[in-house]
């Protein structure tokens, strides 16, 4: 068992309900689970369990009715909303089911932004990033002009400009077939092994649970 200075997210009692008629549903009840550097977890359950709601409550996208997140030490629900985004943006790259990338820039532009929001101009880095996920010939496209495949790696590459400390994936291959969800789910692993950024993924995919360091299954809101 890792001492808690070999954590970079813990998350402590966790809290989240939904109003749903006259009665609040717990999406996630009482969790804790640790993050541990350089490690890979899944977290897997059936649908509706609380999966994306863990994973944006780890990440800062979403308040707790209780308990905390800390971010290398960081309870990040006690800072301001914007302190909060400015450690969401430096220390943890984001990838969706849906890419969410801004239809009117180009690939490279997409990739850039969370650097310029950070006030970086990161152009060659982009660039490098975007050659290292497999898209040199794709820079100046725009995502009406890529493969859903592609568009991933596009969000891929965006989620590591700012050299994350940790990657959360949600459902990152729900939209592609199984061909490119194979090829995603090897490039997620490769950017892992290179630069030691824990590696946390919502899935459905018993392949790629099994890949994985360790396991979290959740059920109706808890950690079975």
């Amino acid at each position: 068992m890792s001492d808690k200075t070999d954590l970079t997210i813990s998350a402590e009692n966790l809290h989240k309900a939904y109003r749903s008629g006259v009665k609040n549903v717990y999406a996630v009840n009482g969790i804790s689970i640790g993050i541990r550097r350089a490690e890979t977890t899944a977290i897997i359950g059936p649908s509706g369990a609380g999966k994306s709601t863990v994973l944006h409550l780890l990440g800062g996208l979403d308040k707790p009715a209780s308990g905390r997140v800390l971010i290398d030490g960081v309870d990040i629900y006690k800072l301001s909303d914007r302190r909060r985004a400015i450690i969401r943006n430096s220390k943890i790259g984001f990838v969706f089911q849906f890419y969410y990338l801004l239809p009117e820039f180009t690939a490279l532009e997409n990739v850039m932004m969370p650097g310029l929001i950070k006030g970086q101009y990161l152009k060659e880095r982009a660039i490098d990033l975007l050659k290292s996920v497999g898209l040199k010939d794709r820079i100046s496209h725009k995502p009406r002009e890529l493969s859903g495949g592609e568009s991933q790696r596009v969000a891929i590459a965006r989620a590591l400009i700012n050299e994350p400390k940790i990657l959360l994936c949600d459902e990152p291959t729900g939209n592609l077939d199984s061909k490119n969800s194979e090829s995603i789910y090897d490039l997620l692993f490769q950017v892992k092994a290179k630069s030691g950024t824990a590696l946390v993924i919502v899935t459905h995919d018993d392949t790629i649970s099994k890949k994985s360091d360790r396991i979290i299954h959740i059920k109706d809101g808890k950690v079975v």
